[in-house]
């Protein structure tokens, strides 16, 4: 059932999403300075197109200058695509069937205003020990 909600999610909405994370992510990378943002960014890109079967955890390593980053990411790139997620979700959310796939895109928008400090893992591995899920999913 996850396969069949991404596939469906990367058609009507994931595409989109994630080409908005990667162009922030490019141009993040542009400036040298930014480039843990971009690398988040792309994280974030790749979460977008396959979300159902995955979620984000705090890292318990972030320290104050993933907060300061996250001040920064959310002034210039987090509260645009926040925005753009909403519309998806409401969009999404006005028909019956859109419904999970708008909640999907709800979910999307506290990591996108603050995307440092957030550790991608699959829901299935939220069980396990926290030294199990500590690494990021590729």
């Amino acid at each position: 059932m996850r396969t069949i909600g991404n596939i469906i999610w990367l058609i009507i909405a994931g595409w989109a999403i994630a080409l908005a994370f990667a162009v922030a992510g490019v141009i993040m990378v542009i400036f040298i300075i930014t480039i843990p943002w971009g690398i988040a960014s792309f994280r974030l890109a790749n979460y977008a197109l396959w979300p159902f079967g995955r979620t984000t955890v705090a890292n318990p390593d972030a320290g104050v200058a993933s907060l300061l980053g996250n001040v920064l990411w959310m002034i210039f790139a987090g509260i645009w695509i926040a925005l753009a997620l909403i519309t998806y979700g409401i969009g999404l959310c006005l028909t019956i069937i859109g419904i999970p796939w708008g909640i999907a895109a709800f979910k999307m928008v506290p990591l996108a205003l603050t995307p440092l400090g957030q550790t991608i893992v699959r829901t299935s591995d939220l069980g396990a020990p926290p030294a199990t899920y500590a690494q990021p999913v590729s």
